[in-house]
């Protein structure tokens, strides 16, 4: 028993410290993952602790699972709209991105390493997907405001490519090792497989646990075990099919979490400390299988080869992967730098190890090496880059919180919270004021001052730092938050000073302001004349530049059509830029 205690301790120990640790890791700016990475170095074999662990197996198993638990975890948070918003550009990344990146690293890798082909390859395959783990975490966490068409398509590329570096891995390790039975159609067969048993099994899978969670009823506590026991019953059915188990996971829990019930909304807080203990426990176990003094002596080559697949190699991938679709070079440059690695390349660097391949201790080392530089540099840097390309939206009125009580299976009544700013429409009105016109089904709920609920009477006003609660339609909440909040600068040397109907004719506006305008533009609606230079799915921040005359989408509504457009005049970008 001393020795299971031991064991109890030293774990969680470790994830202790992990923990705490990231509160120094979020006022540095650093990625939390480089926190869990650096406190297992620190108590492995060649740190301070003196913990020996070099069982490749069980750091592969533990990170399959945690993997799985990650993918699952990003599936239910992906919506919908994410799909119809960056599917194609998205699939085209997750597969001639990562060939073409593949390739030009494998090139360069080969001439800079001085090694055979089919090893500078094999390097380049284990790096060049991006990491879902790491990109849903630091996204999540960047404090940033990208625009949807951004955001959709890097995670749908994270949680989509595994398949593809999983079978580029899978054959130049056949070529090493088994060349005379590694061909063309047997890796064609491979590709088709891991793909089609990943969508089928995905897609049946998330139907039929979210058609469960419908019909069964359970104690609230176990409807969490039931998602994750499910996701990772369909994640091992698909490997031993030999389909990709992490596509469908991610697809499972991209089913469930758009299949909104009783039993799936209260069950994200709980899916996400499970995705955050299942990240916390990979990279310490990654952590603790390093060494130290390997890494430092592959250091100056891992260095250089990140660089190359950071400021070569990724970017060319992503520009001809989204040349075809409708990404500015702003956009198509942040996606690029935002080509994270995580835990997926070094648990694919294991795979070779497992199986003898030679050197493969060197790729192993190199690999690491590359994922630390990869979070040192562009993990930290999220937020600097999307400011300097500009692809951040300025932050928008949103909720302070959301709770959903439900009465019935599929009838849910939101509750949300609004704290009043000074300034704001709300200050010195009576809350039922709010509800007015177009919010006329919302009720107040509570009116909160300090630690004290405040009665509502007739006379009763609202003041700045009060924080009230609303029964409210929850679509509703980002634009009922706008009487709540002052009127933001921000906002408006963003949008400008104007808003247009996206009803205007173009015509009509390049008369007023002698704008120049193709004749063939100029019967158009505003909204018609984005959907034409953007595509049938605009999103917030999308921007015309008539001479000078920024037009720039503002709102859209719950079907995706454009709301409310932005007016900047010249005027207003030159006095912003003295400012």
């Amino acid at each position: 028993m001393d020795a299971v205690n031991t064991l109890f301790l030293i774990i969680s120990l470790l994830l202790f410290i992990s923990v705490i640790a990231s509160r120094v890791s979020t006022r540095f700016g650093m990625p939390l993952l480089l926190v869990f990475l650096g406190v297992g170095m620190l108590a492995g074999d060649e740190g301070l602790g003196g913990i020996r662990f070099d069982s490749f197996a069980g750091a592969n198993m533990i990170g399959q699972l945690a993997l799985a638990v990650i993918l699952l975890d990003g599936g239910l948070r992906t919506k919908s709209d994410s799909f119809r918003l960056a599917l194609k550009p998205a699939a085209v990344l997750a597969s001639w991105g990562v060939l073409a990146t593949v390739g030009l690293l494998g090139a360069f890798a080969t001439f800079f390493l001085g090694v055979d082909w089919k090893m500078g390859l094999l390097m380049a395959a284990i790096v060049g997907s991006t990491d879902a783990a790491a990109v849903f975490s630091l996204m999540r966490s960047s404090g940033v405001r990208l625009n949807s068409r951004i955001l959709a398509t890097l995670e749908l590329e994270s949680g989509c490519n595994d398949p593809m570096a999983i079978l580029l891995v899978s054959a130049l390790i056949g070529l090493i090792m088994n060349p005379a039975e590694t061909g063309f159609a047997e890796m064609t067969t491979l590709l088709a497989r891991q793909l089609g048993l990943g969508l089928l099994f995905g897609y049946l899978a998330g139907k039929a646990l979210a058609r469960i969670l419908e019909r069964i009823s359970l104690a609230e506590g176990l409807y969490a075990i039931l998602i994750a026991s499910g996701g990772l019953l369909v994640f091992a059915t698909t490997n031993l099919l030999g389909g990709s188990g992490f596509l469908a996971v991610y697809l499972a829990g991209v089913f469930i979490g758009n299949s909104r019930n009783s039993s799936t909304e209260h069950v994200l807080n709980v899916m996400d400390g499970l995705a955050w203990l299942a990240q916390a426990t990979m990279f310490l176990v990654l952590g603790l299988l390093v060494s130290p003094v390997r890494l430092l002596e592959n250091w100056a080559n891992a260095l250089v080869i990140a660089a190359f697949l950071i400021l070569v190699a990724r970017p060319l991938a992503v520009w001809t992967s989204l040349k075809f679709f409708r990404y500015n070079p702003r956009e198509v440059a942040y996606i690029s730098w935002v080509g994270l690695r995580g835990a997926v390349p070094i648990t694919l660097a294991i795979t070779p190890l497992m199986v003898g391949v030679p050197d493969a201790l060197k790729l192993f080392d190199v690999a690491f090496a590359v994922v630390i530089l990869s979070l040192l540099i562009q993990g930290t840097t999220i937020p600097f880059f999307a400011r300097l390309l500009k692809v951040v939206l300025p932050p928008k009125p949103e909720p302070l919180s959301q709770r959903e009580i439900w009465l019935a299976d599929k009838l849910a009544v939101s509750l949300q919270s609004f704290k009043v700013e000074a300034g704001s429409d709300a200050e010195n009105s009576h809350p039922s004021a709010m509800t007015r016109d177009r919010f006329s089904d919302g009720q107040i709920f509570a009116l909160l001052r300090g630690d004290q609920t405040v009665a509502v009477l007739p006379s009763t006003q609202m003041q700045a730092g009060d924080v009230v609660w609303f029964i409210l339609d929850e679509k509703l909440g980002d634009d009922f938050a706008k009487q709540f909040a002052a009127a933001g600068s921000e906002e408006r040397s963003f949008f400008g000073a104007f808003n247009l109907n996206p009803d205007a004719v173009v015509g009509d506006l390049a008369e007023v302001y002698g704008l120049p305008v193709s004749e063939g533009e100029r019967g158009l609606r505003l909204d018609e004349l984005f959907r034409e230079r953007f595509g049938d799915m605009p999103v917030a921040g999308d921007r015309i530049d008539l001479n000078g005359f920024e037009i720039t989408v503002k709102e859209l509504d719950n079907k995706a059509r454009i709301r409310l457009l932005g007016l900047k005049m010249p005027q207003e970008g030159a006095a912003g830029r003295a400012a």
